[in-house]
């Protein structure tokens, strides 16, 4: 009899997944799934809207308080309910529910009011997978989806009706999406919709600043001048180098090593400043780079010996340098449009080349000039030539994704400056050899 019930629950499970993987697919209602669905439900003694895809979890938990402690943690894993087939069918039950209401979001339209239903689900499937609300969406993987899926209901919902809410504003998790949707937004808002835009603006710059920071701080500005003695203090002795050049002078009958000369490490750097001129191609596809890079630029900027300038162009250029510590500050002058014109942008950046030698110029850019590619590349041939290294790069983004001009790729390449990968990471490592 054991053997038979295992066998009906491991049947219901399969019902319910297959009509959850039928909802998720094909919205469309499949009349047998949801009468054996119905039935499942009815019989493991859980209430039907579980099945509702209209119906909130948290509508459902509200109605049913019980089951919050059976949602808390459903999606970890867990020995106790191994053996209890009928457990199994419950866990079913409710995954389905909350894997549908979150991720089977559907087409068209979305209102405040079904944004902020979904946030709160999205909170209830976290807890599900044993994080706090909000937790999940910060890391990669399946929370990045998460941003995904909230970011594609922005975009189906009125922004501005978000932000004139402070309470629904307050609920949305800074993504690039969003950001990308507030910036080119950003001349049409006022009064409360503009000081919530501004708010998440900076609590995403402050996010990635975070992160990026972390990748930055062991950057250490100029190499170590071997012309200058190492100062004779403690924090600068070289217990190794101590230790082996002492050797000789081990006295194996009181086991003790008589120092007769401490050796210090040389600190001493070179105090020549290196300048960074970052330029960026602010048109709409390169927002994510837009971001990255003024985030990235300001905490360099905050190193000491480093002089950054930033410009950022389309068709026009602008020098953003004066703001190049206040990232937020430098996002909120862009202009975010179409086209692209490198030749201004570069005669911009030339006269900024005051030392060849120790400066670099990073080219945040997909090269497609519709007409401007030989002059653009002539001006880097220019500026590489002079001793400047120059940095092209694809695109900044988390993924590493990129799409170049072929022409421009091909050239730098003979050039001697391959475009670097599109990971911020990457980007990172070659400022950070610059620098040392």
């Amino acid at each position: 009899m054991a053997g038979a019930g295992g066998g009906a629950d491991a049947a219901r499970r399969q019902v319910l997944y297959w009509r959850l993987l039928a909802r998720l697919f094909d919205p469309a209602e499949q009349p047998s799934l949801e009468a054996a669905s119905v039935a499942v439900v009815d019989d493991i003694g859980l209430p039907a809207a579980v099945l509702d895809p209209g119906v909130s979890v948290d509508t459902v938990v509200q109605r049913f308080p019980e089951l919050a402690a059976e949602i808390d943690g459903l999606m970890t894993p867990s020995e106790s309910d191994e053996r209890d087939t009928a457990a199994e069918v419950r866990r079913a039950a409710l995954a389905s529910k909350l894997l549908l209401n979150v991720f089977g979001t559907g087409s068209g339209n979305v209102t405040a009011g079904q944004l902020s239903s979904w946030q709160q689900d999205a909170g209830w499937f976290e807890r599900a997978m044993g994080c706090r609300p909000g937790e999940l969406k910060g890391r990669e993987g399946l929370g990045q989806v998460l941003a995904g899926l909230e970011g594609d209901l922005i975009k189906r919902m009125e922004l501005r009706e978000v932000l004139a809410d402070p309470a629904l504003a307050a609920k949305l998790s800074p993504s690039m999406s969003l950001i990308e949707q507030l910036l080119r937004d950003k001349s049409n808002l006022s009064g409360v919709a503009l000081a919530n835009a501004k708010s998440l603006i900076r609590r995403f710059v402050d996010q990635v600043a975070d992160v990026l920071r972390t990748q930055v701080e062991q950057t250490t500005v100029g190499a170590i001048d071997r012309s200058i003695p190492p100062k004779r203090v403690f924090r600068n002795l070289d217990v190794n180098r101590t230790i082996w050049k002492n050797l000789t002078n081990w006295n194996p009958d009181d086991e003790r090593l008589y120092v007769e000369r401490l050796y210090y490490r040389q600190t001493a750097r070179r105090t020549t400043p290196a300048r960074l001129i970052v330029v960026v191609d602010q048109s709409g596809s390169m927002v994510d780079s837009m971001v990255n890079c003024t985030i990235l630029a300001s905490i360099f900027a905050g190193l000491p010996k480093v002089d950054v300038h930033l410009i950022a162009f389309d068709t026009r250029a602008l020098d953003l340098t004066p703001w190049v510590h206040d990232p937020f500050e430098v996002l909120l002058r862009t202009n975010l449009g179409g086209g692209n014109d490198g030749p201004v942008a570069m005669a911009m950046a030339r006269p900024k080349i005051a030392d060849p030698a120790n400066t670099a110029m990073v080219w945040i850019s997909d090269f497609y000039e519709f007409g401007q590619s030989q002059p653009l590349f002539e001006g880097i041939q220019a500026v590489h030539r002079s001793g400047v290294k120059f940095i092209p790069v694809g695109s900044v983004t988390s993924s590493g994704s990129q799409s170049v001009n072929p022409w421009f790729r091909d050239r730098l390449k003979t050039l001697g400056t391959p475009v670097i990968s599109g990971r911020i990471d990457k980007l990172v490592f070659e400022l950070k050899n610059f620098l040392t």
